[in-house]
């Protein structure tokens, strides 16, 4: 088996899961981090290449160091990354790991929500700056709380993450409401509600769609005056799903209540990048860094996933091949 040529582009994104069930079995390259204009390099003699979020694009799939390649292994589900077109050119299949951070999403998009409506880090903080000492009574009421039980919350994107969102949002009293797919005819559809009809009667909505041409900039200015004024924004699948300029309009104007993002357009973001700055100066938005897929059960159940990936292509077999992906499950 060491005659495979494996290269890992950004093993840093794993943090201390081990790579040692790649590195026993195979021929195996890791680098911690890799630059865009490195990545052509890494590429030469190698026949699987192995990514999170480093970008492989048609420059890098025509190079003569990357004639090579066979297999692309994204170690993620979104595909965004990868140009496929050029990979179909070039006879590079590409693959992918399909659900393995449902229930770690899922429950860190349940823990956003509870945030906005509980506001417990917050009050947490309160009482380390010595707020709650200072009360007149037992109590701190500074931030408004509501209960989550008989609001409905809007899913954009019903896969594996966003049915898990959907049955811990109910065990919580929380109506579900599935947006349509408007691009394809859909048995499903008639349990689903219309975008535009989404947007206006739901409380919080929570994005969990891929991001292709379609859904790019789904969350709009247009679609944000769709919303109720007292409606919040969940936000951890992509972040060029939402147009942060008129997200940030629509805070800052509170024609929204709030909104809690764990992606942005940029990762990690420049320090003046407009969400950045924004979530310093507004107390209705809430960032947090691309954490949402990260608990340690789904880094492993990851890694054993792009491992099988990997045995399966070795084998002949074609395991998690991805074509064109639709724009919302």
């Amino acid at each position: 088996m060491k005659q495979t040529k494996i290269v890992f582009l950004d093993a840093a994104t794993f943090g201390d899961a081990s790579l040692r069930r790649f590195t026993d079995a195979w021929d195996c390259e890791t680098h911690q981090a890799t630059k865009p204009t490195d990545v052509i390099a890494r590429l030469a003699g190698k026949t699987i290449v192995v990514t999170n979020k480093v970008a492989i694009n048609h420059a890098m799939l025509s190079a003569p160091q990357a004639q090579t390649l066979s297999l692309i292994v994204v170690a993620a589900t979104g595909i965004d990354i990868i140009d496929r077109t050029a990979a179909r050119g070039r006879n590079v299949k590409v693959c992918n790991v399909p659900g393995y951070a449902a229930q770690s999403v899922a429950q860190f998009t349940m823990a956003l929500i509870l945030e906005l409506a509980t506001y417990a880090g917050r009050y947490g903080s309160a009482v380390k700056a010595g707020e709650w000492q200072k009360s007149s009574v037992f109590s701190l009421l500074a931030y408004p709380t509501v209960e989550l039980s008989g609001k409905q919350l809007g899913i954009i994107g019903y896969g594996s993450i966003g049915r898990a969102v959907a049955q811990m949002a109910r065990s919580f009293g929380m109506d579900v409401a599935v947006a349509a797919r408007s691009e394809v005819p859909d048995p499903r559809s008639e349990d689903r509600i219309p975008l535009e009809q989404l947007f206006r009667q739901v409380d919080i909505i929570s994005l969990h769609c891929p991001l292709t041409p379609q859904t790019q900039n789904l969350v709009n200015e247009q679609s944000l005056r769709l919303m109720k004024p007292s409606a919040i924004l969940i936000n951890t699948a992509r972040g060029a799903l939402v147009d942060e300029a008129a997200l940030i309009r629509a805070l800052r104007e509170r024609r929204l209540a709030a909104a809690a993002l764990d992606v942005i357009t940029q990762e990690p973001p420049a320090a003046d990048h407009p969400i950045i700055v924004a979530a310093g100066e507004l107390d209705n938005l809430l960032v947090t860094p691309h954490i949402a897929w990260s608990a340690r059960e789904a880094r492993e159940r990851l890694l054993n996933e792009v491992a099988e990936n990997i045995s399966a292509f070795l084998n002949g077999k074609d395991r998690n091949l991805v074509g064109w992906q639709k724009s919302c499950d």
